[in-house]
């Protein structure tokens, strides 16, 4: 029973850090306030997420 739990942190940590995760989360909102709305594939929310972050110029370092 340990193990799994263990297994279970380090799968949870893994697609928080490799942004797994955000699609999942982007899907259930999605869900929740568009429900007729088609969801975006996984590649069109990765557009989507980086056109975002290219165009607020405070989420960027330089």
């Amino acid at each position: 029973m340990n193990t799994r739990r263990w297994m279970r942190a380090v799968r949870w940590y893994l697609r928080e850090l490799t942004g797994e995760s955000a699609y999942d989360r982007y899907c259930e909102r999605h869900r929740r306030h568009h429900p007729l709305a088609p969801v975006p594939t996984r590649r069109e929310f990765q557009v989507l997420r980086t056109f975002h972050q290219e165009t607020r110029s405070h989420s960027r370092c330089c």
